[in-house]
């Protein structure tokens, strides 16, 4: 399996992510192609060669049309005013004191672009999940529900190009694995609506922190970590460690705009093998685990609580049978979740359940590669989940809705169409 590691000694942000993915050979025309997926206007992008410190790599820029200039691309790592300060400070105008909502995009906005777009599946999730960690620390900050943190209308434009492209880029790359160098910050201080706040920002603290990254601040004046960068590698780093037994078959330069005085304003990112990749190209992520014993609640009102997780972003929610102390018998409920709507999930679980508590892990996962077909039956067309093992097909099952709906137009039963679709899959 491909690994893909982020050599973030001079930080890492949304730009400069995607720039390094362009310069190790992501194609660039397919990358602004899928962007238009989202029907979002108001920008264009620019990428160019040029070199930073002696260092050539590639400078990648979100132009925003309306407002004629370039976000954080010209600033991103100018750091008075980066795009993801968009959401750290630019950000504190709009939320913080009900300014500026007029034009601006909330979480809940930016969730249903994403998933009304013909982006692939993986992008959405991913993109929705990383835009939910800025979210959630954003929301922490401001003391507000995630769903309700707006970005003002410079943030949301080329945050959503940043994050969604950044997303686009690793699914071109056959979504590598991902390892990330020890996080280190710069010091000082930027400005935001209400005068000089010290660096880490506060959202890339919490989106870090939140993950349990551990952050170790250098010589450098200057913020080197934006809030994407740090929800970038939150998501997708599988670990934060110095490089060992990785062979750098290719590696690409992303630019940052700033002249460091201490290092390269450049992101290295290095793809290749490493001594601990497994041979297997199954997906790898975390997600959050949220478990809770309930002895004492009606079990309609379990469900409800179960259909409500589900509803407000919970992966899967379960119940399973329990024997509690004192001999009385419960119900041990689990949601998966990712990381990012943990807390608003609990806080719901707290609010509508009977439970004073709730514990929470974090695992990891191994998932097969997913592609959807389709498939012609006698009865109409099916979409077939196929499952995806080093390139081959290892399992396929017919799309439960597909089956129900020609079941009840054709008055036919459902195991007749999932057996006709099973045995289209098998053929083709």
């Amino acid at each position: 399996m491909k690994t893909l590691y982020l050599d973030i000694f001079s930080g890492i942000s949304g730009d400069m992510f995607i720039g390094a993915m362009l310069d190790l050979g992501t194609d660039y025309e397919t990358l602004k192609s899928e962007l238009t997926k989202l029907g979002l206007d108001g920008y264009h992008l620019h990428a160019a060669r040029k070199s930073k410190a002696a260092i050539e790599g590639t400078k990648f820029d979100v132009h925003l049309e309306d407002h004629g200039h370039s976000h954080d691309h010209g600033h991103s790592h100018d750091h008075g005013h980066s795009h993801d300060h968009g959401h750290s400070h630019d950000h504190e105008h709009s939320h913080d004191h009900g300014h500026d909502h007029v034009h601006g995009r909330n979480f809940t906005d930016i969730k249903a672009m994403i998933n009304q777009s013909s982006l692939s599946d993986w992008v959405k999730e991913k993109s929705i999940a990383v835009f939910g960690r800025v979210a959630a620390a954003e929301g922490k900050v401001h003391g507000l529900p995630p769903e309700e943190v707006h970005f003002h209308e410079v943030g949301a434009v080329d945050s959503i190009v940043d994050i969604v492209g950044a997303c686009i880029c690793l699914e071109l790359m056959d979504k590598p694995r991902v390892l990330s160098s020890p996080v280190v910050e710069g010091t000082g201080f930027v400005m935001c609506a209400h005068g000089r706040f010290p660096i880490p920002t506060a959202a890339t603290l919490e989106i870090l922190g939140a993950r349990g990254v551990a952050v170790t601040q250098c010589e450098e004046k200057g913020e080197l970590v934006t809030p994407t960068g740090a929800a970038l590698i939150a998501e997708f780093a599988e670990s934060f460690a110095p490089m060992s037994g990785m062979v750098a078959e290719k590696i690409g330069y992303g630019l940052g705009t700033r002249d460091n005085k201490t290092r390269p304003n450049v992101l290295r990112a290095c793809l290749g093998t490493s001594a601990e990749s497994s041979e297997l190209d199954w997906e790898t992520d975390f997600v959050t685990v949220i478990e809770v014993n309930i002895d004492d609640s009606l079990p309609e009102h379990i469900g409800y609580l179960s259909n409500q997780l589900l509803a407000s972003g919970a992966l899967d929610v379960f119940q399973t049978p329990v024997i509690m102390k004192k001999q009385r018998p419960g119900v041990l409920l689990s949601v998966l979740c990712n990381e990012a709507d943990s807390d608003s999930l609990s806080e719901k679980i707290l609010r509508d359940s009977s439970a004073f508590g709730l514990r929470r892990t974090r695992w990891e996962r191994r998932k097969l590669q997913r592609e959807s077909i389709e498939v012609e039956t006698s009865f109409g067309t099916v979409r077939i989940k196929q499952g995806l093992l080093n390139g081959k097909v290892i399992k396929s099952a017919p799309e439960h809705d597909d089956c129900a709906s020609l079941a009840k137009t054709k008055g036919v039963s459902i195991l007749d169409i999932y057996k006709a679709a099973q045995q289209a899959a098998d053929n083709k």
